[in-house]
């Protein structure tokens, strides 16, 4: 993927050199064919029976079920346990839109004293996930602010083990089952160093190593817990200081396998162009990039934010749900249409509980859904969404349609199976269809 995303790039500068003229990227049909060209396919099916032989004049009814891109949220207030219709909601919705989930690491809630860990309430969220095909994330690993408060004091040389310790520990646990393989590792190493006036126990760890060495290790602690993980470096820094750190930790060798890139909004819409522009840079570095924290607020603009405190007041309104509704359809459409992005993770998905008290969910607090949550079904479940498509076999059992990229469901005459379009353009797939009660179980989606 990272040879993808760098020869785009190349032919990108190419073209300008010799003076062609660009077209707008952010022009509606440059999104549009963008979207075509990147995320969907010209499939060519073949379909069996479970005895292998192709299905020839057969109707078949084909419908996407899940999409390869990554749509997701925190899913910080998911409790199995919680009857209530409040939580009912939220489950519902949640699931009805995401097919990926961010679950809490955060060191100094994790593991409040060393070796009591919440693992089995967090265990319990990803079985969750796991039960509604959602893939699931660990966040964060490795983060100054969630550095537990009996850290402090200790000799670097004990942090560094307990920080590559817990790293290890937590990967191992949910590696067997596959319950959770994605992580984001280190988490803001670009502000990591001198925090809290070098009283910051990870922040002194890393101004000791350095930030290339720091993520190097951590890395290095959770490829060697898990060997298929999906590690991702993320912080909220989108300026050259990010995009200089993560080209030292490529050198320095450190396996990176996506850029993880924050946009809080609080005080703002970034704007469809700033959104392509931090695009474009940090694809220049040859990786996918996931946008593991997005708020767009659906209430008043604050000039002035306090990042480490919570507003008791901050309502949403009217005027704001149509606002955020508008500008995250936006956000979204250019964000799915650039080659080099995987995922999109909005943050908090409903105001209940939200980070800082804003209006920043995708749901109210009663669980009721905004204008934004409803422009995004429709564009992720409707119009970014394939199927159920009827077609018919040819002699040789083959269909041919053009889809969006994911997990597909054929079914005929009472038989059905799953197969999956992984690659844009022109893709051949298989499926053999079964008796319904005999399909194999759902998948997490994006793996």
């Amino acid at each position: 993927m990272r040879h993808t995303y760098l020869l785009a790039a190349v032919m990108a500068l190419a073209g300008a050199a010799l003076g062609e003229a660009a077209p707008n990227p952010l022009a509606p049909d440059e999104t549009s064919a963008r979207i075509q060209k990147h995320r969907t396919a010209e499939v060519t099916l073949t379909v069996t029976g479970a005895d292998g032989r192709p299905l020839a004049g057969a109707a078949v009814t084909v419908k996407q079920v899940r999409h390869k891109f990554l749509f997701g949220c925190n899913a910080f207030a998911v409790n199995p346990d919680d009857r209530s219709a409040e939580q009912k909601a939220y489950q519902d919705r949640f699931a009805a839109l995401m097919n990926y989930a961010t679950l809490p690491f955060y060191w100094n809630r994790y593991e409040r004293q060393p070796g009591a860990l919440d693992a089995p309430r967090v265990r319990q969220m990803a079985e969750w996930c796991a039960a509604r095909g959602i893939r699931t994330k660990g966040h964060p690993l490795c983060w100054h602010q969630s550095a537990p408060s009996w850290l402090a004091e200790k000799p670097l040389e004990e942090i560094e083990r307990l920080q590559l310790g817990r790293i290890a520990r937590d990967v191992a646990a949910f590696a067997p089952d596959r319950l959770i393989w994605t992580w984001d590792v280190v988490n803001e190493a670009v502000v990591m160093p001198g925090y809290q006036g070098g009283q910051n126990p990870v922040a002194q760890l890393c101004e000791k190593l350095g930030r290339p060495e720091l993520v190097k290790r951590t890395f290095a602690a959770a490829r060697a817990a898990d060997q298929k993980a999906f590690l991702i470096l993320n912080d909220f820094d989108t300026s050259p200081r990010f995009e200089g750190l993560v080209r030292d930790c490529l050198a320095a060798g450190t396996a990176i396998d996506a850029v993880g890139i924050q946009s809080h909004q609080h005080g703002g819409y970034w704007g469809a162009a700033r959104a392509w522009d931090v695009c474009e840079r940090f694809a220049r570095l040859g990786m996918p990039l996931h946008f593991t924290e997005a708020t767009i607020t659906s209430g008043e603009l604050k000039k002035q934010i306090d990042w480490r405190g919570r507003y008791a007041d901050w309502p949403s309104t009217p005027e704001g749900e149509a606002r955020q509704a508008r500008d995250a359809a936006e956000f979204y459409r250019v964000l799915f249409s650039h080659p080099a992005v995987e995922a999109i993770t909005w943050w908090d998905f409903s105001d209940a509980r939200a980070w800082l008290g804003a209006p920043s969910g995708l749901v109210r607090k009663d669980m009721s859904p905004k204008p934004a949550y409803e422009a995004l079904m429709q564009m992720v479940k409707k119009e970014w969404w394939t199927g159920p498509l009827a077609l018919r076999t040819d002699a040789q059992g083959k269909a041919a349609f053009r889809g969006f990229l994911g997990r597909y469901e054929a079914a005929s005459g009472g038989a059905a199976g799953e197969f999956d379009v992984a690659a844009a353009g022109a893709a051949r797939a298989a499926v053999a269809l079964r008796p319904e009660g005999r399909r194999a179980p759902a998948r997490p989606g994006g793996d």
